[in-house]
C-alpha cells in the first residue's frame, strides 16, 4: 500500500536513550506521544498448507511513524500463587516448538507516513521433518516517531541527546503441521475462604501438541447451588500453568458449605476467528471450600 517507506539506516546519527513501554500505558498517554499505531489482526497462524501470512500497521496520526518488525519468544508463565507473565526471549531458545530463525517478515522497516496503513507480510520456511503440532513467535512491532526528538540537557557543558519514545507490542504467530491435538488437564485445585472472597488456585496441564485456547469459568455456589459470584477468564495454556481466580462472597442469605464449580472449555472465544480455532477438550469440576 501507499504512504510508507522502507527505512534502511536509522534517520538520526545522534544517539538516544530508549523508552520501552507497553500498548496500555500508550493507550493512556496517547495525547502526549504520538508514535501510536493500530496492529491487526491480533494473531498469524501459518501452516503447512499457507505458508504465508499478513499483519497490518496503520498509523492514524498526523506525523510519521518508523516501524520495525522483529520477532522474540515468549510464553505465558505462572508463579506458584497463580501470577501470570510472559517472558521474552530474543537468543538462546532452546524449546523446540519456537518457529524464531524461520518466520521471515517482508518488510522489516519503514517510515509509514501520517493516515496511511501497510502490510507486513510473513513467510514461514520450516525445516524438513517437523513432528506435528505448533510452534510459536511473538511478532514485536516497534513504533517511534519519524522525525520528533526531546533535547535531554546530559552534562554541564549543555551537550543534549535524543529522547525518542518506542512503543512495542507482541502479536502470537503460530505454526501448524501435521495432526493437532487440543487437550488440556486439571493437575490439582485448592480452595479457600478469606474474609471477603474465596480463592481458587488452578493448576493446569497442556496434554495436547498445540496451545490449549479456551475460557477458564468459576462459579460460586452455596449448599443450595445459589450462585454468590462468578469469573470468566481468558485462557492460552502452552505447557504448565497456574491460575488464581478470586471470587467475592457477598452479602445475601447464603447456606455453607461454599462450593467452586469450574469449567474449561475452548468454546466462546470470539476474538479468535473460528476456522483459526482448534476445538479441544472440556472440563469439569467442582471444589468445596472447607470451613
Amino acid at each position: 500500500m501507499s504512504g510508507y517507506r522502507v527505512l534502511t539506516r536509522h534517520s538520526s546519527r545522534m544517539g538516544w536513550r530508549v523508552l520501552s513501554l507497553s500498548l496500555v500505558l500508550f493507550a493512556i498517554l496517547a495525547t502526549e506521544l504520538s508514535a501510536n499505531v493500530l496492529v491487526a489482526p491480533t494473531s498469524v497462524i501459518l501452516s503447512e498448507k499457507q505458508r504465508t501470512g499478513r499483519l497490518t500497521v496503520r498509523n492514524p496520526t498526523n506525523k510519521p511513524v518508523e516501524i520495525e518488525i522483529r520477532f522474540s519468544y515468549g510464553l505465558p508463565v505462572s508463579d506458584s500463587l497463580g501470577n501470570v507473565k510472559i517472558k521474552f526471549q530474543d537468543s538462546l531458545v532452546t524449546d523446540p516448538h519456537s518457529a524464531l530463525g524461520w518466520i521471515k517478515a517482508f518488510p522489516r522497516k519503514m517510515i509509514l507516513d501520517p493516515s496511511t496503513s501497510q502490510i507486513i507480510r510473513f513467510l514461514a520456511r520450516p525445516p524438513k521433518n517437523l513432528s506435528d503440532g505448533e510452534y510459536w513467535a511473538r511478532i514485536m512491532v516497534r513504533s517511534q516517531e519519524g522525525k520528533t526528538s526531546i533535547p535531554v540537557p546530559s552534562d554541564r557543558e549543555g551537550i543534549s541527546t535524543r529522547l525518542n519514545m518506542i512503543m512495542q507490542t507482541a502479536i502470537v504467530l503460530k505454526y501448524r503441521t501435521g495432526s493437532l491435538l487440543s487437550k488440556i488437564e486439571l493437575r490439582n485445585t485448592e480452595v479457600w475462604q478469606t474474609d471477603s472472597s474465596v480463592i481458587a488456585l488452578i493448576d493446569m496441564k497442556n496434554r495436547g501438541n498445540v496451545s490449549y485456547v479456551g475460557i477458564l469459568k468459576c462459579r460460586l455456589l452455596d449448599a443450595r447451588n445459589k450462585e454468590i459470584s462468578q469469573d470468566k477468564i481468558d485462557l492460552a495454556v502452552y505447557y504448565d500453568l497456574m491460575r488464581r481466580v478470586e471470587l467475592p462472597v457477598t452479602e445475601g442469605n447464603f447456606t455453607k458449605p461454599y462450593k467452586v464449580e469450574i469449567s474449561i472449555s475452548t468454546d466462546g472465544r470470539t476474538d479468535i476467528p473460528p476456522q483459526d480455532m482448534i476445538i479441544g477438550n472440556k472440563i469439569e469440576y467442582v471444589a468445596t471450600v472447607e470451613d
